[in-house]
Order: structure tokens, then C-alpha cells, then sequence
């Protein structure tokens, strides 16, 4: 009998056994897209900004001027990401764009006085929500947590 319902199981029992809830991938997509969501709630509702914007914005803010190419090394975003999230913030005033002397072919891109203020009152506010994600984790804890982090990265390569 095709599509039977005993035919249906015999084919799903030769599946291998695979739990998409327990799978480690699955793992961190889910909580790098609830950590993410968390603090997106922060700057989106308080500036607009998309999570790449806030990448650039907080990326720009600790190295001064550089070009997009650095914004992608950086980051973990693509030159796509990163070209759109420019364009926008230079749109809004929130970066400025200089010409490279080093490099002709390359612009300088650096926080505005604005992004600078918007900068400004975004992080202690997402300071404040890491607070959160981490209350209750101790200092062994974490370090234990990012240590297992970079061994599975080291691992990938």
C-alpha cells in the first residue's frame, strides 16, 4: 500500500537519529538570536538602528577613522552589511567620510559629533542589559564560557 502509514515509519526508521533541539548549532543560533533581539531592543527603539549599524557605530567608536574594510575584518558582518549600514548612518549624520591620503581608492569613515552622542547613550544602556544576561554567572563561570568559545572556533579552523 503506498502511503501507508506503516510505510511512512519504515521510511522514517531508516532516518538516523538527530534531535535539532539538542544539536550545538541550533544551540548557539538560538541564543545568539535571543542575546541579539535583546539588545536590538535597545538601540532600535531608542536610535533606529539596525544591529549592523550599532557593529559599525561601536567598532568605529574604539578605533577612530577607518576605512569599511576594517569594519568588515573587525566585524562578523559581510562588505554588504557594512556598506548598507555606512550609507545609512552617513544619511542620518552619524558618521562623517573623509578622503584616505594613504589609500586614494578608500575613504576614512569616522562617528560624527551625533553618532558620537548616540554612542553615548546607547552604552551604558546595553552595558546594563549584559548586566542582566549575566547575573547570577560568576567570574569562573564566564571565563570558563568564553574559554569554551575560543576552542570551539580554534576547532573550526
Amino acid at each position: 500500500m503506498t502511503g501507508s502509514k506503516l510505510e511512512t515509519r519504515s521510511e522514517e526508521a531508516d532516518l538516523p537519529n538527530f534531535d535539532l533541539q539538542s544539536f550545538f548549532p541550533y544551540l548557539v543560533r538560538v541564543f545568539y538570536s535571543d542575546v541579539t533581539a535583546a539588545l536590538a531592543e535597545i538601540y532600535t527603539r531608542d536610535h533606529g538602528l539596525t544591529p549592523s549599524e550599532w557593529r559599525t557605530m561601536a567598532i568605529l567608536a574604539e578605533s577612530g577613522k577607518i576605512p569599511a574594510t576594517e569594519i568588515v575584518e573587525r566585524s562578523s558582518m559581510d562588505k554588504v552589511s557594512v556598506s548598507r549600514a555606512v550609507k545609512r548612518m552617513h544619511e542620518r549624520g552619524l558618521l562623517e567620510k573623509s578622503c584616505n591620503l594613504e589609500d586614494g581608492r578608500s575613504t576614512l569613515l569616522a562617528l560624527s559629533s551625533k553618532g558620537r552622542g548616540v554612542y553615548g547613550d546607547i552604552v551604558p544602556k546595553v552595558l546594563q542589559a549584559e548586566s542582566r544576561m549575566l547575573k547570577g554567572i560568576g567570574d569562573k563561570e564566564f571565563r570558563t564560557f568564553l574559554h569554551v568559545m575560543s576552542k570551539v572556533r580554534d576547532n573550526l579552523s
